[in-house]
């Protein structure tokens, strides 16, 4: 997903000279291609991610769209106070890029593992998030980033867990169903890693029938959609690799309770942080979010129907 991201960058600055990428110092191998060919619009900030996010407000006041890079334990939770008064105050057309969401930077420890990113965000007026789970909705997110009016926060997982789609999807109801279920006993409804899981699960190894879905756009999102799939499921299981605190579990929670009642199962990080360093898929597991566990979680729920 990282290439891919470069890839589109690079090409929206081909197209648009306004088009600005901004990193604190992170990134150098990912950008060589865009600091060859665009090295006039590309800044280095730095460490010092507030000063670049109060750089970006002011070209975003003068008419260009800056992408400001980093990593998401960094971007946006170091740089929150700046985001809101800086950008999301004055709903200024500023991308935020939080590369290695989640569990991604596992070795690295706590400090580098950011699982509340989201939750962080959700509650600063103005901003959208998106996550991405696969190459071809890193671009439709790149793209309605770029055209839309007002700041943005884009949610990258480094580790790639394969393909969702075939091809680039729209974005237009902001839940993408990738996977029909011969009924609608029950949906899954995933963002970014977890997407990939959710379909594993559906369609190999859980013999009932599930429909997944997978929400690339956390906010806005459609409520007439979360409450169609409310309406039309026996139960809800969301999927994320973020805190159940505030994220996408929360999202769906907080509409299906006003809107449509219904038995919905969060997946997600508990409220602790990691016990160990070690590989992603070892943290995965620490943190129930593997394969196998996330199975036994769903089939657990699904036995006290």
């Amino acid at each position: 997903m990282r290439k891919t991201f470069s890839e589109e960058l690079i090409r929206l600055a081909e197209n648009d000279p306004r088009v600005l990428l901004l990193t604190g110092d992170h990134g150098y191998s990912l950008f060589d291609n865009f600091r060859k060919k665009h090295p006039r619009q590309y800044i280095n900030a730095g460490i010092a991610e507030q000063n670049m996010v109060g750089v970006a407000a002011g070209l975003a006041r003068t008419g260009f769209k800056p992408f400001v890079y980093g990593l998401s334990s960094f971007i946006p939770i170091r740089v929150i106070e700046q985001i809101k008064i800086d950008v999301a105050y004055d709903n200024l057309p500023v991308v935020f890029i939080g590369d290695g969401a989640g569990f991604v930077y596992s070795h690295l420890g706590a400090s580098h593992q950011s699982t509340e990113d989201i939750s962080c965000i959700r509650s600063i007026p103005e901003i959208s998030i998106y996550s991405p789970s696969d190459r071809f909705e890193v671009i439709s997110c790149m793209r309605r980033a770029y055209e839309i009016k007002s700041p943005v926060y884009l949610r990258i997982g480094k580790s790639d867990r394969g393909d969702v789609h075939k091809d680039v999807p729209e974005l237009d109801c902001g839940l993408i169903n990738v996977m029909h279920g011969k009924s609608n006993d029950y949906a899954l409804i995933a963002t970014g890693s977890m997407v990939r899981t959710a379909i594993d699960i559906a369609s190999n190894d859980y013999p009932i029938n599930m429909s997944v879905w997978s929400a690339p756009i956390i906010k806005p999102i459609s409520y007439k959609h979360v409450i169609s799939i409310c309406n039309k499921s026996k139960a809800i299981i969301v999927l994320e690799e973020h805190s159940k605190y505030g994220g996408l579990g929360s999202v769906i929670a907080e509409i299906a309770s006003q809107y449509s009642p219904i038995r919905i199962l969060r997946v997600a990080v508990d409220d602790k942080f990691s016990n160990k360093c070690g590989t992603y898929d070892y943290l995965l597991k620490e943190h129930l979010l593997d394969y196998q566990s996330v199975r036994n979680s769903i089939q657990k729920f699904i036995s006290r129907i």
